[in-house]
């Protein structure tokens, strides 16, 4: 299905889904929101796609923030709550999909833009990318999960920093910080997320979902919880096909051939 702002490729198993509006440094307004959520209802639906990636068109920014056009003309509280329900939509679906996505930051991610990154399992960064929750400078808070993602990843005093200085930071700052896991010359940047997707692609895919879904319900859990958890997930993924062509497979010094179930 044809997409206004976003470009969808294919790498083999891997889709790269890029958002695509470089005049506005891919701002993200609320027709990339519903094409956003859109894409991984019909991606999550195709069984050929393992992998995602997420990056920005052009060599300047990722997604520069959320259309501040937009943001000025919201008519009400009412009007502000269904924006930020509608950026918390489109994170809840990257977070809560089967598929393991990677959010390759080829430069600006401020506001809207660095929100969307922190819904992704994996964060890689050019090394010109800028980062940072500018939403103070506005009068505003940030409303698409940054105030609640931000401190879950960094911390309360880093989260604190950021979110309430406004200020950006650089990709080896943003590494030292737990935000991003890899920083990568530009050029190499979306070459190095397309090989991690693939990399993870060619694992067993149920366990993949399985240890995704483990991460982010522990998350929300006590230790013990979470571990309960584990134990019911390790019992159900043991008796699938994958589980026993994946030790069949090491036993016998051959690639697996993971077939999803």
């Amino acid at each position: 299905m044809a997409y206004e702002t976003l470009l969808i490729d294919r790498d083999g198993p891997v889709a790269i889904i890029t958002i695509n509006r470089p005049k506005v440094l891919n701002a993200l307004n609320g027709v990339v929101l519903a094409e956003l959520s859109r894409a991984f209802d019909e991606l999550e639906s195709d069984r050929t796609v393992l992998a995602v990636v997420i990056t920005g068109s052009g060599e300047r920014a990722f997604v520069a923030g959320a259309d501040i056009g937009e943001l000025a003309a919201l008519a009400d509280a009412k009007a502000g709550e269904t924006k930020a329900r509608a950026g918390h939509e489109v994170g809840h679906k990257i977070e809560h999909s089967r598929l393991p996505v990677i959010m390759a930051i080829n430069g600006y991610a401020l506001g809207g833009g660095l929100e969307l990154a922190m819904a992704g399992d994996i964060r890689l960064a050019s090394s010109s990318a800028k980062l940072g929750q500018p939403e103070v400078n506005l009068g505003i808070v940030a409303g698409f999960g940054g105030s609640q993602r931000l401190p879950r990843l960094v911390g309360q005093g880093m989260a604190s920093y950021l979110l309430l200085s406004g200020e950006q930071i650089g990709a080896d700052e943003a590494k030292q910080a737990n935000l991003v896991e890899k920083v990568f010359a530009p050029e190499q940047l979306l070459p190095e997320a397309i090989k991690l997707a693939k990399t993870i692609a060619a694992k067993g895919p149920l366990a993949v979902a399985a240890t995704k879904r483990l991460i982010h319900k522990g998350m929300q859990t006590d230790l013990h919880s979470a571990l309960e958890l584990e134990a019911a997930e390790f019992g159900k993924i043991s008796a699938t096909k994958d589980a026993k062509e994946g030790t069949k497979a090491f036993l016998e010094k051959r690639p697996a051939n993971f077939k999803g179930d």
